[in-house]
């Protein structure tokens, strides 16, 4: 039986003797009254043996206890006498501290009069030993060995340093630098000599020499002398070949990219900080450059053609750029190991050559773009032709300003954003002018702007297909203005995102001068991608760059409005071409009813006027002006089936966008707006009866028998908007019940409707109102 369990802090009675009886139930199940009698036996001979145990330990324990009382009596007395004795001790010490401090200051005393004593002595040598040393100069230097002289040099600079109080140390000063300079001049042709052959130890020799007479920049500057004249000489015979300033600088570049790597190898054997003494070669190469690079770049530039300034730019800052990344992945590795400072003045002198042309970016790209949109062509001698140019013109327009993008993020890293944004806005504002001056020429080419005149009725619908495939350019150049703008948004943050510090806020100067510090410190560790031309060159502009990042950052890229202008001017062209499809639609009709004015000549000769007041309504048929009409725009369904059945969503959506004249009048139920065929069928039917009602009131006269022609012709109208599902306008009821009207009731009938309207009427029948 397992008795541990009774130690056990949580101990449960109930689950022990459960536990004790589960096993008799599977084994013999009726047998727990035997098991728990022999169960009860078992406890009770434990309890036996715990007793035992327990009794056993006591009885020890009273037997050991005198003896740990002795013990524990014996420590106490210990304890007391070292604590006697270390009284003692403490005593002791302070009468020797007493005894002694006398003596103690003394010593104190002549250890410091000794220590100036040596002082002195040292001082006194080293004065000797200059005299001696200033002696024995001569003598070494026609030795000529410069070990030798270098290690005089030491002992003598040495020995000045102990003479700084006395009269002459200013003289003496003197003369060391004159004879350092005589090494100098002594060593300067071997130092020539030694790095145009790369000599290791020739150049270790004088690192050492220059070293300890403290002239290591001189020695550097032989260095930089040797091998800078070198490069300079190779650029100047470059710069006068036949090859094309792209290869020239392509080449000089691959040239300093050797020299970076076959120079650091060299100087890593010899001077103590070689990335630092590498760098700085570079930066006094560019500096030293005859042309220079900047005289090359403006020469360049004013060679080629303004429409290939910004390509032979872009080459150019491209082969730089390469040549940047080449050595910047060269670096990298080791950079910790530079001066960051001379990284970063390096990274100028390469890269600042283009700040101007960068800072003047957005005039460049505006001319460009100019140039190259003026060279797509939209007029042409035919109708067709100009649709047909027009719709290739929308694919040329967008092409222009994704290469825009990618020009100004190669260029300027996207820092030229705003300038991009001017630029693409002129693109889109010339686009646009030439856009609507060829919707003009359509206009009159296709006679919309003439005189209505009576001329023969004929359908001609080619006008108005030509002018749907018109709106279906502008629904184009709206979805994709749309979709360009979202690219435009994406590109922008994804490139000149990074230069937008968390911490900027647009609300205080201060926010911006914080985020840029913040943004220096945070990213120094890299001078190659910290270069900004913009922040350097244009700090107004850069500000302004901000604030667009930002926008677009706290709006989202979705909802930017970065080319609002253009798009608000796409969509007044959109509906200037919906306005064209309007009128090819509605001439036919305007020229027809320019009759109605002339319907007093037209009354059948030979019907007196007694006759004509007699005759019955309906024996008057309408007038084959109207039937035209309404037999026009009874055929308009058909040829406006395509806004519904056709699968365009650029058609769709300029259709949407547009807006028709004469648009319902209020109270009018409006489901035609749902359809775009129904909607323009409604403009077109109000146009209708608008211009129908206009050319009645301009009648001078009516008689009898012109009313009820006239008042038969608007019923047939009326008809024809019913058949449609037209209500008739307000405007054109009231005419008809005025035209009805009998002269003895005209009073009592005009009395609900206008009075302008009813007297115009009136004078047209002939009534005194």
């Amino acid at each position: 039986m397992d008795f541990s369990k009774f130690l056990d802090d949580d101990f449960d009675v109930k689950d022990w003797v459960n536990g004790a009886f589960k096993v008799v139930q599977k084994d013999a199940p009726g047998k727990a009254d035997t098991h728990a009698a022999t169960l009860v036996m078992k406890l009770q001979l434990f309890i036996q043996e715990v007793n035992n145990a327990i009794e056993e330990s006591s009885n020890q324990a009273l037997q050991n206890m005198p003896r740990v009382l002795r013990d524990v009596e014996a420590l106490k007395q210990e304890a007391s006498f070292l604590k006697e004795q270390m009284v003692l001790v403490k005593e002791d010490i302070r009468k020797f501290e007493q005894d002694t401090v006398q003596s103690m200051q003394v010593l104190v005393e002549i250890d410091q009069v000794k220590s100036r004593m040596q002082e002195a002595a040292e001082a006194l040598q080293e004065a000797d030993k200059w005299s001696t040393l200033s002696a024995d100069i001569e003598e070494t230097f026609k030795t000529q060995d410069f070990a030798v002289i270098s290690s005089k040099l030491t002992s003598m600079q040495n020995s000045l340093a102990m003479l700084v109080d006395t009269p002459d140390y200013s003289e003496k000063c003197v003369h060391l630098e004159a004879l350092k300079n005589r090494l100098e001049a002594l060593a300067s042709p071997q130092i020539v000599a030694t790095f145009n052959s790369m000599s290791l130890d020739q150049a270790k020799l004088f690192v050492k020499v220059f070293t300890e007479i403290d002239r290591m920049p001189q020695l550097l500057a032989y260095y930089y002398k040797c091998h800078k004249g070198q490069l300079v000489s190779m650029w100047q015979d470059l710069s006068q070949s036949e090859l094309g300033l792209n290869q020239q600088l392509s080449e000089f570049y691959d040239t300093l990219l050797s020299t970076w790597h076959s120079q650091l190898q060299w100087s890593s054997q010899v001077f103590k900080n070689p990335y630092e003494v590498v760098t700085v070669l570079l930066i006094q190469t560019l500096a030293a450059m005859v042309p220079s690079i900047p005289v090359c770049l403006g020469t360049a530039m004013e060679q080629v053609a303004q429409e290939q300034r910004l390509d032979t730019l872009l080459e150019l800052h491209h082969t730089t750029a390469t040549f940047g990344h080449s050595l910047e992945a060269a670096m990298l590795p080791h950079l910790g190991e530079n001066n960051l400072l001379k990284v970063n003045e390096l990274v100028n002198a390469l890269y600042d050559p283009y700040k101007p042309y960068q800072l003047q970016y957005g005039d460049l790209e505006e001319a460009h773009l100019l140039i190259q949109i003026s060279a797509v062509p939209l007029e042409h001698g035919e109708v067709i032709d100009c649709v047909e140019e027009l719709s290739h013109s929308v694919g040329k327009l967008f092409g222009l300003g994704s290469a825009a993008v990618d020009r100004c993020v190669k260029l300027t890293d996207g820092l030229a954003v705003c300038g991009l944004l001017k630029a693409l806005k002129a693109l889109f504002t010339k686009y646009v002018s030439d856009f609507a001056t060829t919707l003009q020429s359509i206009r009159k080419k296709c006679k919309l702007e003439d005189t209505p005149s009576a001329s023969v009725f004929q359908e001609d619908w080619t006008a108005f297909q030509n002018s749907v495939r018109i709106i279906a350019t502008c629904g184009e150049l709206l979805r994709q203005c749309g979709a360009f703008e979202q690219q435009l948004s994406n590109k922008i943050l994804g490139t000149a995102g990074k230069y937008l510090s968390d911490s900027y806020s647009p609300r205080s100067l201060a926010g911006i001068q914080e985020a840029s510090s913040t943004e220096r410190k945070s990213t120094t560790k890299n001078p190659w991608q910290e270069y900004n031309y913009l922040q350097r060159g244009n700090m107004a502009e850069f500000n302004s760059l901000m604030e667009v990042l930002y926008s677009l950052k706290e709006k989202g890229t979705g909802n930017s409005s970065l080319l609002a202008e253009p798009r608000v001017a796409l969509t007044r062209l959109n509906q200037k071409a919906n306005q064209l499809a309007f009128d090819s639609v509605f001439l036919q009709i305007k020229h027809q009813l320019c009759l109605v004015s002339k319907m007093e000549s037209r009354e059948a000769a030979g019907f007196g006027e007694r006759y004509t007041e007699d005759l019955p309504t309906f024996s008057l048929s309408p007038q084959e002006y109207i039937t035209n009409i309404g037999q026009y725009i009874m055929s308009l369904p058909l040829h406006l089936e395509p806004f519904v059945t056709q699968e365009d969503p650029a058609l769709e959506l300029a259709l949407h966008a547009g807006k028709l004249p004469f648009p319902p009048e209020q109270g009018d139920d409006l489901p035609e707006l749902d359809n775009t065929a129904d909607y323009w069928l409604g403009s077109i039917a109000r146009a209708t009866m608008q211009t129908y009602c206009d050319a009645i009131l301009l009648i001078p006269q009516l008689s009898t028998h012109s009313t009820k022609q006239l008042a038969t012709d608007i019923d047939y109208l009326s008809n024809v908007m019913d058949a449609l599902g037209l209500q008739p306008s307000r405007s054109l009821q009231q005419i008809i019940t005025l035209l009805r009207a009998k002269p003895d009731d005209y009073r009592q009938t005009a009395k609900l409707l206008p009075r302008r309207l009813a007297s115009t009427i009136a004078a047209i029948r002939g009534i005194d109102y």
